[in-house]
């Protein structure tokens, strides 16, 4: 990478930096992908590190935008940074050529302009059924299935636990790839045989949280 280019990607950076100045929380980072890899870093926190000349993954933020060219935002597994996280990625242009700048923000960060969602409707034997949204225990990932019980009863619905992460209100916390909890529901969190953290809830439900989370669940949870 030359040091034109990369001189040209810091004063993009920056330029955009003062232009998303007005939404950016303080933990947000900043990237910028051009010929399918990082060209530019910068964070504010330790809680995401990228090294210039990383590649670019297929299944990223900044990939979709070099191949749409046009705006992405998704909540993100833990592929790049070893955490999930929420990136939200804009198509630019750095020579005249195309490239992606990419803003990381914190896995609970959310700038939707929109009430959180009150209730889910579920299909089980008995037809379609709406659930307040407090009446929620936990939501599952199976089998490519979405599920989400309520006092004993399952049900399944067709939202992805990705795009529930991003509509549910503040009680519901992801503690795994596979579970969304409400918090209120929440009887303890202990640590199983092998040292890693579990949460068991008011019905005896034991379920684990993944190592890619607990940060994020300590500094929710206080503990």
């Amino acid at each position: 990478m030359t040091q034109s280019i990369t001189t040209v990607a810091h004063e993009v950076a920056m330029h955009y930096q003062t232009i998303l100045a007005d939404w950016l929380p303080k933990q947000s980072s900043i990237a910028i992908a051009l010929h399918n890899e990082y060209i530019y870093f910068s964070s504010t926190t330790d809680q995401f590190q990228l090294s210039v000349g990383t590649p670019v993954q297929k299944n990223s933020v900044a990939h979709a935008v070099l191949t749409s060219n046009s705006k992405i935002d998704a909540m993100m597994d833990e592929t790049l940074f070893n955490q999930p996280y929420y990136g939200v990625g804009y198509p630019i242009l750095i020579n005249n050529e195309r490239a992606a700048l990419i803003v990381i923000l914190p896995l609970h960060f959310s700038f939707l302009d929109k009430e959180p969602i009150r209730f889910l409707t579920g299909k089980d034997d008995n037809g379609w059924s709406p659930v307040l949204i407090e009446d929620i225990m936990y939501i599952e990932s199976l089998n490519k299935k979405t599920w989400f019980y309520e006092k004993g009863t399952q049900h399944k619905t067709s939202i992805t636990l990705k795009e529930l992460q991003l509509s549910l209100p503040k009680q519901f916390l992801r503690i795994h790839r596979s579970y969304i909890i409400n918090i209120h529901y929440i009887k303890t969190i202990t640590r199983d045989l092998t040292s890693n953290f579990q949460v068991t809830l008011i019905n005896d439900m034991t379920l684990p949280i993944s190592q890619s989370y607990v940060s994020e669940i300590r500094n929710t949870l206080n503990f």
